[in-house]
């Protein structure tokens, strides 16, 4: 798969075309000053894109200055981005060899070769990068991305956790992170299945393929093959009980919990889901008793906090419900929660409810503020999104 560039081209750019004038051997002073407009005009006309300028201003460069590497460098990034791979292979080499320590030559080098599909090539210019700069998120991204059109799928996984953890919020990093990672998976069923096609895992990896395609009545078949294959097994009555939940089958998906907890009773992710089914099945009692148990051991879980504050509202234990909800807010790194404004809201209409107006008005106004916040980051993802969408359209 080809992919463009112009994110890595725009964190270079800058870099590039700003370069100092360095010395520039025995030119004349009318030959030097030549060359500084000659490399100015260049600058700029590769900052705006206008490539047919900016490569005869290079060239001319080059042809005044031979041995200036960041020369070659520059107008092997307007033949890459004019789509002349070879000639911008043959720019970028000359700038290496003139200055093996280039910064960003040996990537786009390794890019250009990629897009050549000579990945072998691509790849030793990309581990260079690296080498020279070890913390270069884009030469491991690019070198992940190599690797996975080469058919070196975990050698790419490798690669592509160390651009993820370079630049952990990076939209591109993480996609092709979350390919490689899909692609390994991929590989492991079609092993698995290869191996034993009647296992109850090639049961369990379908139903876990058709909840993600929202397949749900295909999802329980599979669940229920599973479990028959393997009756005893822990984590298979639990993932049949979240497809019924999904399904709004809550008899159903209190059943199958409740048939994880004989087979695995220490689990608190069943005894948590347990409870939340209770409350929506108006158990509140049967609630109370299972999120206990959960606080026992995870007394700080803002969401346990916010589920048992519900069960203790529909016993009509007023303050207590007060004090759950209450410790829910209570971590102000969790404030991004949608369980921490729901629980604003739930101590909102508590204290209204029990005559405390101010109490009540302070909590609304948290709410509010929580869910203003969450709307505009919202939007902003989405304006985002838009944004990122012509590029996407753009790039081969």
């Amino acid at each position: 798969m080809q992919i463009g560039c112009n994110s890595v081209l725009l964190a270079f750019r800058l870099s590039v075309i700003f370069f100092c004038f360095l010395s520039v051997g025995a030119l004349s002073q009318t030959q030097n000053d030549e060359f500084e407009k000659t490399f100015s005009l260049g600058t700029a006309a590769l900052r705006d894109g206008r490539l047919d300028e900016a490569a005869a201003d290079f060239s001319r460069v080059v042809t005044l200055s031979p041995n200036f590497a960041e020369g070659h460098f520059n107008l092997g990034l307007v033949r890459f981005q004019q789509g002349r791979m070879d000639d911008a292979i043959t720019s970028l080499n000359k700038s290496i060899a003139l200055k093996p320590a280039l910064r960003g030559a040996n990537l786009f080098l390794g890019i250009a070769r990629y897009r050549e599909n000579d990945f072998s090539n691509a790849l030793l210019s990309l581990n260079r990068e690296i080498h020279l700069d070890p913390k270069n998120a884009d030469g491991f991204m690019w070198r992940g991305v190599v690797q996975l059109a080469a058919g070196k799928i975990a050698d790419a996984v490798t690669s592509l956790d160390k651009a993820a953890e370079l630049r952990p919020n990076d939209v591109d990093i993480l996609y092709h992170r979350g390919r490689a990672h899909m692609l390994v998976s991929k590989e492991s069923y079609q092993q698995m299945y290869a191996a034993d096609p009647k296992s109850w895992r090639v049961h369990q990896v379908l139903a876990q393929s058709y909840v993600e395609a929202d397949r749900l009545d295909d999802a329980i078949v599979e669940c229920q093959q599973a479990i028959q294959l393997k009756p005893g097994e822990a984590g298979l009555h639990e993932a049949l009980a979240e497809v019924y939940f999904k399904k709004n089958d809550l008899p159903k998906a209190e059943a199958e919990y409740q048939e994880e907890l004989k087979i695995n009773p220490t689990s608190l992710s069943a005894t948590y889901k347990l409870g939340v089914v209770s409350i929506e099945r108006s158990k509140p009692e049967v609630a109370v008793e299972l999120l206990r148990k959960v606080l026992a051991s995870e007394p700080k879980s803002i969401d346990t906090h916010y589920q048992m504050g519900r069960a203790e509202a529909q016993q009509g234990n007023t303050e207590d419900a007060i004090r759950d909800f209450s410790a829910a807010v209570s971590d102000p790194t969790q404030n991004d929660s949608e369980t921490v404004r729901q629980s604003y809201y739930q101590l909102a209409q508590l204290y209204r409810r029990t005559k405390q107006p101010e109490q009540s008005r302070a909590a609304l106004d948290s709410f509010m503020k929580l869910k203003q916040q969450a709307d505009a980051r919202q939007a902003q993802k989405l304006q985002d999104k838009l944004k990122r969408a012509p590029e996407a359209q753009a790039a081969p």
